[in-house]
């Protein structure tokens, strides 16, 4: 193929990716004005200017493209986790574990939307598909949290709990992906994700702010306390 014939192609594929990107734009915006199940493909046509058909060719229907929302938004927060990790040294695992926080703050505040749709709102009658990449996503957040909570999790404290206590499925890929972590440090990671996803809930949904006057602080505060809790 001479390098004109190769041209149109490619072309049409950088079409077709932008008209995909708009697609999902007004689909958030969608989301945004009134809720996950705002979201219509019918709607998005008619504001694109394209015919049902045409826009069914990108995403044949409304679960493939809420899937790829929401697999966008995952890779979107787990970039920002693993970034906000990264930029701490190892030898300074609970400064790794406060920054995971911060970094889950931070990415929430600037797409509370995303956060809602990847964490809170259900969409009625949406079923994400198995193994795909909503749980690929998940799987890649749950790792790196583990992680950081076994660093931090100090040896020498005494086990609490057993692999029977954690749901099958979840101590199959925490064994499979981290076979050294003790089944304590994995029910603490869940524990810990508890409170760090909880404080920021109640920050975007509005309760922090009527009751706390910095909220930044607070939140700071409660990672140290975190981390701290961790080593005792």
């Amino acid at each position: 193929m001479s390098e004109r014939d190769d041209v149109t192609p490619r072309r049409r594929d950088r079409q077709r990716a932008e008209t995909s990107r708009e697609i999902m734009a007004i689909a958030r915006r969608q989301m945004a004005d009134a809720g996950p199940g705002a979201i219509t493909l019918r709607g998005i046509a008619r504001e694109m200017g394209m015919t049902a058909r045409a826009i069914y060719s990108y995403f044949p229907t409304k679960d493939d493209l809420i899937t790829a929302l929401i697999s966008g938004i995952g890779t979107s927060l787990a970039e920002a986790l693993e970034a906000a990790t990264d930029a701490v040294p190892e030898t300074d695992p609970g400064g790794r574990l406060a920054a995971w926080g911060q970094g889950l703050r931070e990415w929430a505040l600037a797409h509370p939307e995303d956060f809602r749709l990847f964490y809170g709102r259900p969409i009625p009658g949406y079923r994400p598909p198995e193994a795909g990449p909503v749980d690929r996503t998940d799987h890649r957040v749950c790792h790196r949290l583990t992680s950081l909570v076994a660093a931090v999790w100090r040896d020498d404290q005494p086990e609490e709990g057993t692999w029977s206590d954690l749901n099958p499925e979840y101590v199959a890929k925490i064994q499979e992906d981290l076979p050294d972590v003790s089944p304590a440090a994995a029910a603490l990671a869940l524990r810990v994700w508890g409170r760090m996803h909880g404080l920021v809930t109640l920050e975007i949904d509005g309760h922090v702010q009527s009751v706390a006057r910095d909220p930044a602080a607070l939140h700071h505060a409660e990672m140290l306390d975190l981390v701290r809790s961790l080593r005792r």
